[in-house]
């Protein structure tokens, strides 16, 4: 995938102050410090798209920016120091969860694990939540060159063996370095397999109903589900 342009659309305090649906939406979102502002600027190719801060939790709003006019990439606040992820209580982000829950063009949420630590229990109960609302989801385990060849594997083993009475089936797992660019081509693929679906889906929806338009987009979860080619975790 080549990205021919990343605009900043806006920053939305709540699920009501999102644009419109009219484009797919990948999510990246992580525990404080994932070094997830890091990977969105590696993925966009610009390195003053999300801005890099040395505070934990900086990011507060829902930012959106829209990649080459056709895709939007959704960087959601760190779930570190506001989100208690098994209840929807109040120290969970109540803007974050509505957009993961009722964003009905949210194609796929890429959830961000630091590579160099153990299970922490914060990722856990953020996953199992995701889990617990069918929200569609890819595990992206970071900053790998700040870790052992040998630990990160272990790491990324101890999750999945934490989370795997969850699952059928595990959820796909990418690693990824903002530093060396490892990660780049595969993650960019992947949003590239689903916008291809989509476009492929939307198409024949346009057959379906005699050549014009649906007034609505489509719901991309729904889509998905009606793919029964897609292996899915959730």
């Amino acid at each position: 995938m080549n990205i021919s342009s990343a605009i900043f659309d806006c920053s939305a305090p709540n699920l009501d102050a999102c644009p419109d649906e009219s484009l797919p939406e990948f999510a990246f979102i992580g525990r404080s410090n994932v070094g997830k502002s890091s990977l969105l600027n590696l993925l966009a190719g610009e390195q003053g798209l999300a801005r890099v801060s040395p505070t934990p939790g900086f990011t507060k709003t829902i930012n959106i920016f829209t990649m080459s006019q056709t895709w939007r990439l959704v960087d959601l606040p760190g779930y570190g120091f506001t989100a208690g992820a098994k209840k929807d209580s109040a120290r969970f982000n109540q803007a974050v969860s509505q957009y993961l829950k009722h964003r009905p063009n949210l194609c796929l949420v890429f959830a961000l694990i630091d590579s160099g630590l153990e299970p922490q229990a914060i990722d856990l109960d953020f996953v199992e939540w995701l889990a617990r609302n069918a929200i569609p989801f890819v595990l992206v385990f970071t900053k790998t060159d700040k870790v052992s060849a040998a630990a990160t594997p272990a790491n990324i083993a101890a999750f999945l063996a934490q989370i795997s009475a969850w699952f059928k089936q595990p959820p796909a797992v990418f690693t990824c370095s903002a530093k060396t660019g490892q990660g780049r081509p595969e993650l960019l693929g992947v949003i590239d397999e689903q916008l291809t679906a989509i476009q492929a889906q939307a198409q024949q929806a346009i057959a379906d109903n005699g050549g014009t338009a649906p007034e609505r987009p489509p719901d991309v979860r729904e889509l998905r589900k009606q793919r029964p080619d897609l292996d899915r975790p959730w």
